[in-house]
């Protein structure tokens, strides 16, 4: 399958250059930013972030969205987001043994974050792990399903769903955590729960990284809802 081995390293190439994995990196939350936001976050000159912008546009893995004057760039697809998520665990598990020591930032990231549209780090997981052992979704290597009781617990969070409505997006599935090295949970599920969690201040956006810092509101629901205390919880990679 020449053709496919020619995407693989053409997608390859273009992940694996520094500037382009910074931009690709600072747009994992899901917002769009502008060429002159995105050159600031990847350290080169607006030329060069434009020249840069403009092949991963070519390539699918970004769009580009016009509001009046204004040019933004986000993510294509939730699949490009799993791409990233996946390449940072593998990325991650390298350089493992080589860390002594996280920075502040990192360590927030490794709490709490965004991937794309859904919740990752160690809530995510957290998340996951809750909804599974209670029998309300069921997690395999390429999807998941949620059950009855799944349904029915997430309603009573305030969470609309309906599996039988028509959609190109992927109703539950599992994503690799890049820190955690488990999956939490992402697709149509991980994307509402997300945005539910935003809705009830559970959770509110740190500025230029893609880590979510839990409200005092949000302990006390997570605590309530899904039995989770971060503070507690045992850290995977001990």
């Amino acid at each position: 399958m020449p053709s496919l081995n020619l995407n693989v390293a053409e997608i390859a190439s273009l992940v694996g250059d520094p500037a382009r994995s910074n931009i690709l990196a600072a747009l994992m939350d899901g917002r769009a930013l502008t060429s002159k936001e995105l050159a600031y976050i990847a350290g080169v000159s607006p030329q060069t972030t434009s020249g840069h912008l403009a092949k991963l546009a070519t390539a699918d893995l970004l769009v580009l969205m016009k509001q009046g004057r204004r040019h933004y760039y986000r993510i294509a697809s939730p699949l490009v987001g799993q791409m990233l998520e996946s390449i940072m665990a593998v990325a991650g598990a390298q350089a493992a043994p080589r860390r002594l020591r996280s920075s502040p930032v990192e360590e927030k990231m490794r709490t709490a974050r965004t991937c794309y549209d859904h919740l990752a780090g160690r809530l995510g997981v957290a998340l996951a792990d809750t909804l599974a052992v209670r029998g309300h979704v069921a997690l395999v290597q390429d999807g998941g399903e949620v059950s009855e009781s799944g349904f029915a617990f997430l309603s009573g969070l305030g969470i609309s769903l309906d599996a039988r409505k028509p959609s190109r997006r992927i109703f539950c599935r599992p994503c690799l955590d890049w820190s955690e090295r488990r999956v939490h949970i992402a697709g149509s599920i991980g994307a509402k729960l997300c945005e539910r969690c935003f809705e009830l201040g559970w959770i509110k956006q740190l500025r230029t990284t893609r880590a979510v810092e839990i409200t005092a509101s949000g302990s006390k629901g997570l605590a309530e809802w899904f039995g989770i205390d971060l503070e507690t919880t045992p850290d995977a990679r001990l």
